[in-house]
C-alpha cells in the first residue's frame, strides 16, 4: 500500500479481529515515537470496541486510558503501567527491538513471575521491509562483560598507522573485510614482537589486528558512527538514527573506541541472541505492511512464507519522476544540487533532500548556509524534533535535508500540518479559553489550506536524492514522500562517479564511457548505458544482500533449533515445582556413561578400571567407594549399575533430609538455571568461533554449512552432557553453613547455604578438610576448568 494511503488506519481491522481471541495482538513499528503516536491515535477506536491497548517503550510502558490526564502533553491518555500489564493488554504497540529483547530477557529470568511476554500469537509489522529485510542481517544480542583486558586494543591500535593499504593488507569493500598480505603478516609480527602471528597462542592478536584495520579503513566517523560525550554511538545505516546502547560485536566497537581515543568499554560476551528472522517466525500468525515491498516479494515468500499483495492507490499518482543526472565528481554534483534548491526556493516550492549519511547532510547544509538559504537539517544528531520538522516539510518555501528514512511514518502535508502547528501554538499560550483555541485552530487550518493551493500551483513537494542507495526500495521510499493521495510532486536523483554505489559495484565501463564522451566539468551525463549500469549495480547489491541474509538464516537456523531446546528446558525448570525426578534421570544417564567408560561389557571384569570408576564417582557424586573395589569387580554389569544407583540415591536422600525437602526443591531449580545459563553463554561464544572459521572448510571441498551443522550438533550434545554433570555435582557438594552465635542477639537463624565458595568471616562451614585451592589450579569439582573460571567465580 503506497505511502500516505492509510496503513495505520487499515491495520486496526486486522488487529481488532485477532485481538478478539484474547491471546494478544502486536503492532510492531520502527521507532518508539510511532508506537506511542499510533496507540494514542487509534486508542479511542479500540476503547470504543471494548479492547485495551498497551504501549511498550524503551524505558517505560503505558496503557491507553481516555480519562487519564498526564502532566506531560506528549503522553496524553497514556497511563504508566508495568511491562507485564502492557503485554496483557488485548493489543500492544511497540518496536521490533523491544519485542525481541523482551523475548530474550524472558528466557534469562530466574522466577516465572518476572516473564513479561505471553505466547507469541499475532503480529502486524509496520514498515515490514525495513524490519524483516533491511535489519535481518543484524542479530539482537544481550551481552555481559567478559574478563578480557582492554590494554590489547590500545597496543594493536598503535601499529595500524604503520600498515599500508595494498602492500600490507587488502580491502574488500563489498563484503567489508580486510586481509593481511604476507608482507603485512611479517610487519605485524615485527611490530608486536612475536615470532609466528598464526601460532595458536597468538590467534587473538590476528583477530584484534584485523578488527583494528576494519575500524580504521572501513568504518568512518559521522557515517557509520558519531562520537558524542566521549562515547562511540552507532548510526543505523537504514534510518540514519543514533543507536545508544547498541555495540558492534567481536571487539570491533572496542577497536573503533581505540581509534577515536575514547575510553574503551570491556568487550562483552553474548548471553542471549536471536535474529529478527527467527523471532518473527515464532508468531503463529504474521502480517506486514509497507509502501515498497513488491521488489522483495520473492524473499518474503521464501523466508517468511508471506504473500505480497499490492493495494491500488485511492487516487491516481501524478508525481513526475525525472531521469537521473550523473556528474563526474561529487563536487560538481553538490554544486548542481545547491543550484536546483535555490531555484525551487526562489519560486517558493518546498524541497526535501535525501542524503545517505550524517556527513553528507552536514556537507550540503554548509553549502546552503554559504548561499544564505534557510533550511532544516534532520539527521541522527537531532532526531528528537524529527516528526515536527518532517510534518512541516510541505510548507511553501521550506527546504529540509534528511538522512535516509528519517521521519518515516509521518505524513508530509502540502502547505504544512495544522495539527502540529496548533500543538506548538498551545504550548506557547496554554492559558487560552476553549473558544479562543477553536478560533486559533480554524485560522491555522485556513492558512495551511491557502499555503497548500500555492504549493500545488508550484508543482507540489520536490524530492532531491543526493545518491542512489544500495537498494532500489529505499530510493522508492524517498520518492514516496511526495505525491501522496493524488497530490502533485516531482523527484530527481543526482549522482556522481565518486558515489559509493558506483565506485564499489558499478562497472568500470561507465568511467571509460564518460571519458570517451569527453564531458566538460559541471555538465551532467544522461545516457542509456549509464542508467542501465546504475540499475545493474543496485540489482547486484540487492542480490548480494539477499545471499547474506539467506546465509545468516541458514546458519542461525542451526542455532535456533538449539535455542528452542535450551529455552524449552529452561521453561520447564522455571515452571516445575519438583525437579527431583529429572535430577534422578540425569544421575542415571551420568552413571550409564561412567560405566560404559570404565567397565566395558566387551571385556572381562578383571580388565575393568574400577579405580578410575571410584575416582570418577567421588568427583561426580562426592562418594568415597574405594573400599568396595573388590566387590564391584565381582558383580555383573547390571548388578553393579543397580548397586551404585541405589548408593547414589541414598546419598541424595541424605542430603535432602539434611537440608529439608522444601529447600532442596528450591536449590534444584536455582542450580539448574545457573548451570544452564553459564553453559549456554559459553556455547554461544564457541559457536561464534566455529562460524568465524568454518568458511575455510570450503577449500577442503567440504560444504561449510554441513560442517557447521555437524560440529554444532556435537558441541551442543557435549554441552547438554556437561549441564547434567555440573548440576548433579553441584547438588552433591552443597553444604549447610551455620552462623556463629551472636552474644547481643538470641534469635536462632535458619541454616544458610554455601555453594563451593570460600566462607566469609564469622561463618563455620561443615565440610571435609582439604588443602586450599589456588585460583589457577584445576577445579576440585571435576569440571576440568580452572578454579577461578568455575566454582571460584
Amino acid at each position: 500500500m503506497k505511502t500516505g494511503e492509510g496503513k495505520t488506519l487499515v491495520a486496526t481491522l486486522s488487529l481488532y479481529l485477532n485481538a478478539l481471541e484474547k491471546k494478544g495482538a502486536h503492532l510492531v513499528t520502527v521507532n518508539d515515537y510511532l508506537a506511542k503516536r499510533d496507540a494514542q491515535w487509534m486508542g479511542p477506536l479500540y476503547h470504543a470496541l471494548g479492547l485495551t491497548v498497551g504501549v511498550i517503550q524503551h524505558d517505560a510502558s503505558y496503557l491507553f486510558d481516555p480519562v487519564y490526564q498526564s502532566p506531560d502533553q506528549r503522553l496524553a491518555n497514556l497511563r504508566p503501567i508495568s511491562r507485564q500489564e502492557a503485554y496483557r493488554a488485548d493489543i500492544t504497540y511497540g518496536t521490533n527491538n523491544e519485542f525481541g529483547f523482551d523475548f530474550l530477557r524472558d528466557n534469562m529470568v530466574v522466577d516465572p513471575a518476572q516473564c513479561v511476554q505471553r505466547e507469541l500469537h499475532y503480529a502486524i509489522v509496520d514498515e515490514v521491509d525495513s524490519i524483516l529485510i533491511d535489519e535481518a542481517r543484524t542479530p539482537l544480542i544481550i551481552s555481559g562483560p567478559s574478563e578480557e583486558s582492554t590494554d590489547l586494543y590500545y597496543r594493536i591500535d598503535k601499529i595500524i598507522p604503520y600498515l599500508k593499504a595494498g602492500l600490507d593488507f587488502t580491502v574488500e569493500e563489498k563484503t567489508r573485510t580486510v586481509t593481511l598480505t604476507e608482507e603485512g603478516n611479517a610487519k605485524v609480527e615485527r611490530l608486536l614482537g612475536v615470532e609466528n602471528l598464526y601460532d595458536l597462542s597468538n590467534m587473538t592478536l590476528v583477530h584484534h589486528t584485523l578488527q583494528a584495520l576494519r575500524a580504521h579503513v572501513l568504518y568512518k566517523r559521522d557515517v557509520d558512527y558519531v562520537v558524542k560525550d566521549g562515547e562511540v554511538l552507532i548510526v543505523d545505516e537504514f534510518t540514519g538514527r543514533l543507536m545508544p546502547g547498541r555495540r558492534w560485536s567481536d571487539g570491533l566497537h572496542q577497536a573503533v573506541e581505540a581509534k577515536e581515543g575514547v575510553k574503551i568499554a570491556s568487550e562483552n560476551q553474548t548471553l542471549a541472541t536471536v535474529t529478527f528472522q527467527n523471532y518473527f517466525r515464532m508468531y503463529k500468525k504474521l502480517a506486514g505492511m509497507t509502501g515498497t515491498a513488491d521488489t522483495e516479494a520473492a524473499e518474503f515468500s521464501k523466508i517468511y512464507n508471506l504473500e505480497v499483495m499490492v493495494i491500488p492507490p485511492n487516487k491516481k499518482m501524478i508525481r513526475a519522476d525525472h531521469t537521473d543526472v550523473v556528474y563526474r565528481t561529487e563536487k560538481e554534483k553538490f554544486d548542481a544540487i545547491v543550484e536546483e534548491i535555490i531555484e525551487c526556493h526562489k519560486r517558493g516550492q518546498p524541497v526535501l533532500v535525501g542524503t545517505i549519511s550524517i556527513e553528507k547532510s552536514e556537507k550540503l547544509s554548509n553549502l546552503l548556509k554559504r548561499r544564505g538559504i534557510p533550511h532544516s537539517v534532520l539527521n541522527a544528531k537531532y532526531h528528537e524534533k524529527e516528526a515536527e520538522i518532517i510534518a512541516q516539510a510541505g510548507h511553501a518555501g521550506t527546504v529540509t535535508i534528511a538522512t535516509n528514512m528519517a521521519g518515516r511514518g509521518t505524513d508530509i502535508l502540502l502547505g504544512g500540518n495544522p495539527d502540529f502547528m496548533f500543538k506548538k501554538f498551545i504550548q506557547q499560550q496554554p492559558d487560552l479559553s476553549e473558544e479562543e483555541k477553536k478560533r486559533a485552530y480554524e485560522k491555522i487550518k485556513a492558512d495551511c489550506e491557502a499555503d497548500k493551493q500555492q504549493v500545488v500551483a508550484l508543482g507540489g513537494l520536490h524530492i532531491i536524492g543526493t545518491e542512489r542507495h544500495e537498494s532500489r526500495r529505499i530510493d522508492n521510499q524517498l520518492r514516496g514522500r511526495s505525491g501522496r493521495q493524488g497530490d502533485p510532486g516531482s523527484s530527481r536523483f543526482y549522482l556522481s562517479l565518486e558515489d559509493d554505489l558506483l565506485r564499489i559495484f558499478g562497472s568500470e565501463r561507465i568511467s571509460g564511457l564518460m571519458g570517451r564522451l569527453g564531458m566538460e566539468e559541471g555538465i551532467p551525463i544522461e545516457h542509456r548505458m549509464v542508467t542501465r549500469a546504475i540499475e545493474n549495480a543496485q540489482k547486484k547489491v540487492e542480490a548480494h544482500h539477499f545471499d547474506v541474509r539467506k546465509q545468516l538464516l541458514e546458519y542461525d537456523d542451526v542455532m535456533n533449533k538449539q535455542r528452542e531446546v535450551i529455552y524449552e528446558q529452561r521453561k520447564q525448570v522455571l515452571g516445575g515445582q519438583d525437579l527431583k525426578e529429572e535430577i534422578m534421570g540425569m544421575i542415571q544417564d551420568i552413571l550409564d556413561g561412567l560405566l560404559a567408560r570404565y567397565c566395558n561389557q566387551e571385556v572381562y571384569s578383571e580388565e575393568w578400571d574400577i579405580k578410575g570408576l571410584c575416582e570418577a564417582l567421588n568427583h561426580q557424586f562426592s562418594l568415597n567407594l574405594q573400599e568396595h573395589s573388590l566387590e564391584f569387580r565381582e558383580m555383573g554389569i547390571e548388578a553393579l549399575k543397580e548397586d551404585l544407583f541405589k548408593r547414589i540415591q541414598e546419598a541424595y536422600h541424605k542430603k535432602e533430609q539434611e537440608l529439608g525437602p522444601s529447600l532442596m526443591r528450591q536449590l534444584e531449580k536455582m542450580v539448574m538455571l545457573r548451570v544452564i545459563d553459564t553453559h549456554w553463554k559459553d556455547h554461544l561464544l564457541a559457536m561464534d568461533y566455529l562460524k568465524e572459521g568454518i568458511g575455510l572448510r570450503g577449500y577442503g571441498q567440504k560444504d561449510p554449512l554441513v560442517e557447521y551443522k555437524r560440529e554444532g550438533f556435537d558441541m551442543f550434545s557435549a554441552m547438554m552432557d556437561r549441564i547434567a554433570s555440573d548440576v548433579v555435582s553441584h547438588l552433591f557438594r552443597i553444604q549447610t553453613v551455620k552462623q556463629e552465635p551472636v552474644a547481643a542477639r538470641s534469635v536462632v537463624r535458619p541454616p544458610q547455604l554455601q555453594m563451593n565458595r570460600n566462607p566469609g568471616d564469622g561463618q563455620r562451614v561443615v565440610q571435609r578438610e582439604a588443602k586450599k585451592v589456588g585460583r589457577n589450579d584445576p577445579c576440585p569439582c571435576g569440571s576440568g576448568k580452572k578454579y577461578k573460571k568455575c566454582c571460584g567465580k
